[in-house]
């Protein structure tokens, strides 16, 4: 059951826009956040939830989208997200005792969208982010700062795994059909070495 959701949750970036996520669902998907591991058990990760389709383009308009694929700017009107979850580090909370290269934010996205697989949503983790920008719009002071935005919506493509040959390009890329196609490393490719016994 876990291998499926796992192969489920890809990085999702057109949907379904009129397919609305309710508040409680984000709440929900929050909340699989909160159980999830943290360092030092700090918790300094706080969360604004957004599925007001005014807000929601002002988040949209702060985002890039798909880095490699170079002539496309991202989902149009129609197939953009429904929601998003911004996730904010507290300063208040960390005190500079976290250093910054952290892995909270994305431990709590992976999550967060494993549970919307199960509830038949998906999304991706965006890293491009006009911070400034999104904060300003959310009217986020200085103790909160940005780490990451997931954008969730009902999927509307999609994304299949396809074995790396070697020496080729890691760059996901979409074909004629419009499938966004993602090469991944081989398992023998990714094992160094096994030290285990034969059962």
């Amino acid at each position: 059951m876990l291998k499926k959701l796992v192969m489920a949750n890809r990085s999702y970036r057109r949907f379904y826009q009129d397919e609305k996520i309710s508040t409680d669902t984000l709440r929900e998907l929050v909340e699989l956040a909160r159980y999830s591991a943290c360092g030092a058990n700090l918790q300094p990760l706080k969360f604004v939830l957004i599925n007001q389709p005014e807000l929601s383009q002002k988040v949209f308009s702060r985002l890039g989208w798909a880095a490699a694929l170079k002539n496309w700017p991202g989902p149009e009107q129609g197939e953009r997200p429904a929601a998003y979850v911004v996730i904010l580090r507290d300063h208040a909370i960390d005190r500079g005792f976290l250093k910054d290269d952290i892995v909270d934010h994305a431990i709590a996205a992976q999550s967060m969208l494993l549970g919307a697989v199960e509830k038949g949503f998906g999304g991706c983790m965006i890293g491009m982010v006009n911070r400034k920008g999104l904060s300003k719009d959310l009217g986020l002071g200085e103790q909160h700062e940005i780490l990451l935005v997931v954008a969730l919506g009902k999927p509307k493509e999609t994304v299949q795994v396809d074995d790396l040959e070697p020496g080729a390009s890691t760059n996901y890329w979409r074909d004629e059909q419009m499938v966004h196609h993602v090469p991944k490393r081989t398992l023998d490719e990714l094992i160094v070495a096994e030290h285990g016994d034969e059962v």
